[in-house]
């Protein structure tokens, strides 16, 4: 029996013969977003149905992903989104274990926001905002407020010139980003793209490691530094030490969005479009001596072996990835969108209030 899910008819969701077992296991859920369909879906499972469970909204250019204290943040064309649970613990709701409600979206712009994460200490989270090459945080007077560039940078201005777009996290505080190429030039980083990516170290401003195809998705999790050099199709470590990237496995198409679930990465990848951010790749070289098309899915990693050891394969509509989360402890999510009325009655009071 067939394990596709058809969430519209322009829409297949194939997951591979044991991922939802996987996903039933790890008591977690997935969040997954599309820029090119405008999308975020929710993957959890329904087990009264025996199947998936599967959730998509509709925001333009979804792009970053951030988890943080049981809220999601979401980065869109020109808001970033704050979704905030409004179920407690052990509370269900129609089967869903979490509702997850857009309760403020803040205009910044389009500033083309990449990665986002929740900043320990902070109320407002840290993202990439790439068309400024810098890490910005929110600001109540203004579209955002620049907390870090480069060195190589001279000023915050709205060339996209080095295309910073990842940011890993370290005991809370950002520590790594990034870099397509090391340019001061608006869109110089388009001649940099088969082996100028550069990670960079936040506290100190030093290149740790060099020589990248397109890097994204800088991760720190067990004392590890991770990323994918899209340019390649490689997921796998930074020698901090040495400098260089150490592949675990090759992946099927343009890689972006990792997360992890114990020790299994969960990384986005796309079918690459044929433009000129894209063309002339190594990745299309491997593809080509491999005899594989793209393919658009999520790769879940066995950190230990570099196998891919389940996937969700993704067809239709949707072609394109850009970032992955893990929703932990959360078995089925939903979220509220604007499309239909259950944002109107979805309503949860503060338990508390100050007194006049």
């Amino acid at each position: 029996m067939s394990d596709t899910i058809a969430s519209t008819p322009q829409l297949a969701l194939h997951p591979s013969r044991m991922f939802r077992a996987w996903l039933a296991g790890t008591e977690t859920s997935l969040a997954f977003t599309t820029y090119q369909a405008g999308k975020i879906f929710l993957i959890g499972n329904d087990p009264e149905a025996g199947k998936l469970s599967v959730v998509e909204r509709s925001f333009p250019r979804c792009m970053g992903l951030g988890v943080s204290e049981g809220r999601l943040w979401l980065a869109s064309l020109y808001q970033l989104w704050r979704f905030e649970n409004f179920l407690e613990p052990g509370q269900t709701q129609d089967g869903y274990d979490a509702v997850y409600v857009p309760v403020e979206g803040r205009t910044t712009g389009d500033v083309d926001i990449h990665d986002v994460h929740g900043w320990q200490g902070h109320d407002a989270p840290i993202f990439v905002v790439t068309r400024f090459n810098c890490l910005a945080t929110l600001d109540q007077e203004n579209s955002f407020a620049p907390v870090w560039k480069p060195s190589f940078i001279d000023r915050i201005a709205a060339e996209d010139r080095c295309h910073l777009n990842g940011l890993a996290m370290k005991d809370g505080a950002p520590a790594y980003v990034t870099c397509v190429g090391q340019t001061n030039v608006s869109g110089g980083w388009r001649e940099h793209r088969r082996a100028g990516g550069i990670v960079l170290d936040i506290a100190t401003g030093e290149i740790v490691a060099g020589g990248l195809s397109m890097p994204h998705s800088p991760r720190w999790h067990d004392g590890s530094l991770y990323l994918v050099q899209s340019g390649t199709g490689e997921f796998g470590r930074v020698d901090l030490e040495s400098g260089r990237f150490e592949p675990m496995c090759f992946l099927p198409g343009f890689a972006r969005g990792v997360s992890f679930v114990g020790h299994h990465a969960v990384i986005g990848v796309s079918r690459p479009r044929t433009d000129r951010a894209f063309e002339g790749l190594a990745l299309d070289d491997r593809l080509n001596a491999e005899g594989l098309s793209p393919r658009c899915h999520l790769a879940i990693v066995n950190l230990n072996t570099g196998d891919v050891e389940h996937s969700l394969e993704i067809d239709g509509v949707v072609q394109e990835l850009y970032d992955v989360a893990v929703l932990p402890g959360i078995r089925r999510p939903l979220a509220l969108g604007f499309k239909t009325d259950e944002i109107r009655f979805m309503i949860r009071p503060a338990i508390s209030s100050t007194p006049l």
